[in-house]
């Protein structure tokens, strides 16, 4: 039988691995279920906010490709 990985699991995933400058990870809500995407900042040359929180994984994804290019152009200006 094979196993099926739930979708959310899987965006978890790969947002961790294609941004690992941030510590990604789902808040939990006051009923115990999982709430809100954030993404604190490990690496201060992959973003500029120290926390950023979405409402799902692709608006987190699109805030993360943001925070990256606003660093890079940061560090260019230095």
């Amino acid at each position: 039988m094979a196993s099926r990985q739930c979708p959310d699991d899987v965006a978890l995933a790969q947002l961790r691995i294609d941004f690992p400058g941030h510590r990604i990870w789902r808040s939990a809500r006051s009923d115990g279920r999982l709430g809100d995407w954030v993404a604190s900042l490990h690496d201060p040359a992959a973003g500029i906010d120290p926390t950023v929180i979405c409402s799902d994984a692709s608006a987190l994804r699109s805030a993360l490709v943001e925070e990256k290019r606003q660093a890079a152009v940061r560090n260019e200006d230095r």
